[in-house]
């Protein structure tokens, strides 16, 4: 089974649900040392299948899957409704139907088992024990995102191998598992607050060779890095998301506007005027926002657009993911690095 020792450089790309992630990017990664990753999310399982089938024609390399866990209940419709009518309101065309439903969670677990995926990560929430088991009976690894200690503790007696320690200053959707409490923890301060005996995988703001002495000098294994690869020829972000990311001043907050969980994005003129009354209710506001985010993303449109981004998204290079590897790499051998 797959572990963090496999691996050259303690270097883990990112899961990036929507589009930068694609079999290219895993593929650069992989091949540079580090793990490269997949996004199921938003996935069909037969999307995910060719994507995995792509990714292992391009490298014979390990890699890991992303999975969303379940949603849970179904929030209050009203409350959706409410905000599909106030986007209307406002002008925002094409909005969808909400729907609530658990991104084919089963049919995904069977694709990994099935294609014996190196590793498989999770987040939103932690599979079942009985669930990881069978991960394990088909040789696949399974990582967990916590952003509070108390996820940690619960994500360790399931039987995962490895924790992914998500701070508040990532890019994109926050990995706790209840939305209406997400943590709110810096990762150092995270860090400290998921020591256990399994691998820590940190995530968020690392951009800089520093920033990964900072993390492995704070107990992690690895680094996990999604905005710094935002750039790189091998994602699939879109145009206008690049050129908000190149552009560099404006802040990043978090906002539960574009999907009904909370996220983490450049600030644009869709959050500023729908954050203050966007409902928790994850995915279905996802479905509402859907139609007009595409459209957005087709004419290129950034005041429109989730545009989802790390605290240090200034920082990132436009260059290729092998060299963001080998460039951030280098401080996993510092001096603050080897006193751990």
């Amino acid at each position: 089974m797959f572990s963090l020792a496999d691996i050259d450089v303690p270097i883990v790309q990112a899961p990036m649900a929507g589009g930068a992630s694609t079999p290219a990017l895993a593929a650069a990664v992989a091949e540079a040392g580090g793990l490269g990753f997949l996004a199921a999310g938003y996935k069909s399982a037969d999307a995910a299948r060719a994507d995995i089938q792509e990714l292992r024609s391009l490298s014979d390399r390990p890699f890991g899957v992303n999975l969303f866990a379940p949603p849970g209940r179904a929030p209050d419709g009203a409350l959706v409704d409410v905000y599909a009518g106030r986007l209307r309101a406002a002008g925002a065309e094409p909005v969808g139907e909400p729907r609530h439903d658990d991104d084919g969670w089963s049919e995904k677990l069977d694709l990994v088992r099935e294609l014996r995926v190196a590793v498989v990560s999770f987040v939103f929430g932690c599979p079942s024990r009985e669930e990881i088991d069978a991960l394990h009976a088909a040789g696949c690894a399974v990582w967990v995102t916590v952003t509070t200690g108390a996820e940690a503790a619960v994500a360790r007696d399931a039987g995962a191998d490895a924790l992914v320690a998500q701070g508040v200053e990532a890019g994109g959707h926050r990995g706790t598992w209840d939305d209406a409490a997400p943590g709110d923890l810096g990762l150092i301060a995270l860090l400290q607050a998921a020591t256990c005996d399994d691998p820590v995988v940190a995530t968020g703001g690392i951009a800089t060779p520093e920033a990964v002495a900072a993390v492995r000098a704070a107990g992690a294994a690895a680094a996990q890095i999604g905005t710094a690869l935002m750039l790189a020829p091998e994602a699939g972000t879109a145009a206008a998301h690049r050129a908000a990311i190149k552009d560099g001043r404006e802040p990043t907050a978090l906002t539960r506007a574009f999907t009904g969980r909370t996220a983490r994005g450049i600030v644009n003129d869709f959050m500023r005027a729908h954050d203050a009354y966007a409902p928790s209710a994850y995915p279905d506001i996802h479905y509402v926002t859907q139609p007009l985010r595409k459209a957005a993303r087709e004419r290129g449109d950034a005041s429109t657009l989730h545009l989802w981004a790390g605290q240090a998204y200034p920082l990132a290079r436009e260059e290729p993911a092998a060299e963001t590897v080998r460039r951030l790499s280098a401080g996993a051998a510092s001096p603050a690095a080897r006193s751990r």
